[in-house]
Protein backbone atom coordinates (compact mmCIF):
# COMPACT_ATOMS: atom_id res chain seq x y z
CA UNK A 1 0.00 0.00 0.00
CA UNK A 2 2.87 2.11 0.43
CA UNK A 3 3.53 2.00 -2.77
CA UNK A 4 0.48 2.80 -4.22
CA UNK A 5 0.94 6.66 -2.22
CA UNK A 6 4.65 7.34 -3.19
CA UNK A 7 3.13 6.96 -6.99
CA UNK A 8 0.06 8.79 -6.19
CA UNK A 9 2.39 11.60 -4.59
CA UNK A 10 5.14 11.81 -7.72
CA UNK A 11 2.03 11.96 -9.83
CA UNK A 12 0.62 14.66 -8.30
CA UNK A 13 4.02 16.35 -8.10
CA UNK A 14 4.71 15.80 -12.24
CA UNK A 15 1.21 17.29 -12.92
CA UNK A 16 2.17 20.59 -11.04
CA UNK A 17 5.95 20.89 -12.13
CA UNK A 18 4.30 20.27 -15.85
CA UNK A 19 2.06 23.43 -15.11
CA UNK A 20 4.73 25.75 -13.95
CA UNK A 21 6.70 24.51 -17.06
CA UNK A 22 3.59 25.26 -19.14
CA UNK A 23 2.87 28.31 -17.28
CA UNK A 24 6.79 29.86 -18.02
CA UNK A 25 6.32 28.86 -21.63
CA UNK A 26 3.57 30.64 -22.26
CA UNK A 27 4.98 33.99 -20.52
CA UNK A 28 8.17 33.50 -22.22
CA UNK A 29 6.08 33.39 -25.48
CA UNK A 30 3.71 36.57 -24.68
CA UNK A 31 6.92 38.40 -23.42
CA UNK A 32 9.00 37.33 -26.76
CA UNK A 33 5.86 38.14 -28.95
CA UNK A 34 5.01 41.29 -26.85
CA UNK A 35 8.86 42.83 -27.35
CA UNK A 36 8.44 41.91 -31.39
CA UNK A 37 5.34 44.18 -31.29
CA UNK A 38 7.00 47.27 -29.31
CA UNK A 39 10.47 46.90 -30.63
CA UNK A 40 11.62 50.53 -31.44
CA UNK A 41 12.50 50.95 -35.07
CA UNK A 42 15.54 52.91 -33.36
CA UNK A 43 17.32 49.95 -32.47
CA UNK A 44 15.86 47.68 -35.40
CA UNK A 45 12.45 46.85 -34.59
CA UNK A 46 9.41 47.77 -36.89
CA UNK A 47 7.64 49.82 -33.85
CA UNK A 48 7.80 53.93 -33.68
CA UNK A 49 5.95 55.92 -31.07
CA UNK A 50 5.44 59.38 -32.21
CA UNK A 51 3.54 62.15 -29.89
CA UNK A 52 1.39 64.14 -31.94
CA UNK A 53 1.87 68.17 -32.27
CA UNK A 54 -0.20 70.18 -33.82
CA UNK A 55 -3.44 70.39 -35.84
CA UNK A 56 -2.90 69.50 -38.84
CA UNK A 57 -4.15 65.75 -38.35
CA UNK A 58 -7.31 66.85 -36.47
CA UNK A 59 -9.74 65.46 -36.18
CA UNK A 60 -8.31 62.10 -36.68
CA UNK A 61 -5.44 62.88 -33.82
CA UNK A 62 -5.32 65.92 -31.57
CA UNK A 63 -1.54 67.47 -30.09
CA UNK A 64 -0.43 65.27 -26.73
CA UNK A 65 -2.41 61.87 -28.79
CA UNK A 66 0.43 58.92 -29.19
CA UNK A 67 0.43 57.57 -32.34
CA UNK A 68 1.88 53.86 -32.81
CA UNK A 69 3.28 53.19 -36.07
CA UNK A 70 4.37 49.17 -37.80
CA UNK A 71 6.52 49.19 -40.49
CA UNK A 72 5.08 47.67 -43.78
CA UNK A 73 3.89 48.47 -47.23
CA UNK A 74 2.15 51.81 -47.53
CA UNK A 75 -0.94 52.44 -49.46
CA UNK A 76 -2.81 55.29 -50.54
CA UNK A 77 -5.20 56.37 -47.74
CA UNK A 78 -2.71 55.29 -45.23
CA UNK A 79 -1.66 57.88 -41.93
CA UNK A 80 2.00 57.31 -42.06
CA UNK A 81 5.29 58.71 -40.36
CA UNK A 82 7.76 59.97 -42.30
CA UNK A 83 10.89 61.92 -42.02
CA UNK A 84 12.94 63.61 -44.95
CA UNK A 85 16.83 65.48 -44.67
CA UNK A 86 14.91 68.69 -45.20
CA UNK A 87 13.12 67.69 -41.58
CA UNK A 88 16.65 67.35 -39.80
CA UNK A 89 15.29 63.99 -38.51
CA UNK A 90 11.45 65.49 -37.51
CA UNK A 91 8.97 63.37 -37.90
CA UNK A 92 5.41 64.26 -39.44
CA UNK A 93 1.82 61.80 -39.45
CA UNK A 94 0.11 62.67 -42.16
CA UNK A 95 -2.40 60.77 -44.43
CA UNK A 96 -1.58 59.14 -48.19
CA UNK A 97 -3.42 60.64 -51.02
CA UNK A 98 -0.90 59.65 -53.77
CA UNK A 99 1.94 59.11 -55.71
CA UNK A 100 4.04 56.13 -55.00
CA UNK A 101 6.76 54.77 -52.95
CA UNK A 102 9.32 54.79 -55.53
CA UNK A 103 8.88 58.56 -57.16
CA UNK A 104 7.29 59.81 -53.96
CA UNK A 105 3.99 59.90 -51.99
CA UNK A 106 1.79 62.88 -51.88
CA UNK A 107 0.63 63.56 -48.60
CA UNK A 108 -1.82 65.67 -46.76
CA UNK A 109 -2.83 66.19 -43.08
CA UNK A 110 -6.35 65.32 -42.67
CA UNK A 111 -6.89 68.84 -41.69
CA UNK A 112 -5.02 71.17 -44.06
CA UNK A 113 -6.27 72.16 -47.32
CA UNK A 114 -2.91 71.91 -48.98
CA UNK A 115 -0.52 69.17 -49.61
CA UNK A 116 2.78 68.69 -47.88
CA UNK A 117 6.06 70.09 -49.98
CA UNK A 118 8.06 66.92 -49.06
CA UNK A 119 7.24 63.84 -51.52
CA UNK A 120 9.05 61.15 -49.64
CA UNK A 121 9.98 57.45 -50.67
CA UNK A 122 9.14 54.04 -49.03
CA UNK A 123 12.85 54.53 -47.87
CA UNK A 124 11.34 57.33 -45.67
CA UNK A 125 8.26 56.32 -44.42
CA UNK A 126 8.77 54.76 -40.76
CA UNK A 127 5.91 53.40 -40.44
CA UNK A 128 2.04 52.90 -40.97
CA UNK A 129 0.12 53.97 -38.21
CA UNK A 130 -2.10 51.09 -36.34
CA UNK A 131 -3.33 52.81 -33.13
CA UNK A 132 -3.18 55.74 -31.18
CA UNK A 133 -3.81 56.40 -27.43
CA UNK A 134 -5.44 59.47 -26.84
CA UNK A 135 -3.80 62.67 -24.50
CA UNK A 136 -0.86 60.21 -22.99
CA UNK A 137 1.38 62.15 -25.12
CA UNK A 138 0.80 65.23 -23.18
CA UNK A 139 1.36 63.37 -19.70
CA UNK A 140 4.86 61.83 -20.83
CA UNK A 141 5.59 65.64 -21.82
CA UNK A 142 4.70 67.18 -18.57
CA UNK A 143 6.76 64.03 -17.14
CA UNK A 144 9.62 65.06 -19.18
CA UNK A 145 9.53 68.56 -18.08
CA UNK A 146 12.78 69.33 -15.61
CA UNK A 147 10.49 71.63 -13.76
CA UNK A 148 8.82 68.78 -12.73
CA UNK A 149 11.34 66.46 -11.91
CA UNK A 150 13.11 69.20 -9.85
CA UNK A 151 9.48 70.08 -7.83
CA UNK A 152 9.29 65.85 -7.23
CA UNK A 153 13.14 65.21 -6.07
CA UNK A 154 12.41 68.41 -4.24
CA UNK A 155 9.40 67.05 -2.13
CA UNK A 156 11.55 63.58 -2.18
CA UNK A 157 13.81 65.21 -0.20
CA UNK A 158 11.99 67.20 2.50
CA UNK A 159 9.97 63.98 3.07
CA UNK A 160 13.10 61.83 4.01
CA UNK A 161 14.66 64.44 6.22
CA UNK A 162 11.46 66.15 7.59
CA UNK A 163 12.02 65.03 11.22
CA UNK A 164 9.36 62.74 12.83
CA UNK A 165 8.07 62.17 16.45
CA UNK A 166 10.05 59.65 18.57
CA UNK A 167 8.87 56.87 20.87
CA UNK A 168 10.61 57.23 24.18
CA UNK A 169 12.43 54.04 24.74
CA UNK A 170 10.70 51.78 27.22
CA UNK A 171 12.49 50.32 29.61
CA UNK A 172 12.83 45.98 29.77
CA UNK A 173 10.58 45.64 32.85
CA UNK A 174 7.51 47.49 31.70
CA UNK A 175 4.49 45.19 30.24
CA UNK A 176 2.69 45.44 26.86
CA UNK A 177 -0.14 47.08 28.23
CA UNK A 178 2.03 50.14 28.77
CA UNK A 179 3.24 49.83 25.88
CA UNK A 180 -0.12 49.87 24.13
CA UNK A 181 -0.15 53.15 26.22
CA UNK A 182 3.13 55.02 24.93
CA UNK A 183 2.08 54.16 21.58
CA UNK A 184 -1.69 56.01 21.54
Amino acid sequence: MSGTLETQETDGRTGRRGLRALGSVLAWGLLALLAFFIWPSSLGGGTTTIVVNGVSMEPTYYTGDIVVARTGEPQIGDVVVYTTADLGGGQIVHRIIGGDGQTGWDLQGDNNDFVDPFHPTNEDVIGIAEFSVPSLGAVASVLSSPLVWGSMLLIAFGLIIWPSKECPELSEDETDADRDQVRE
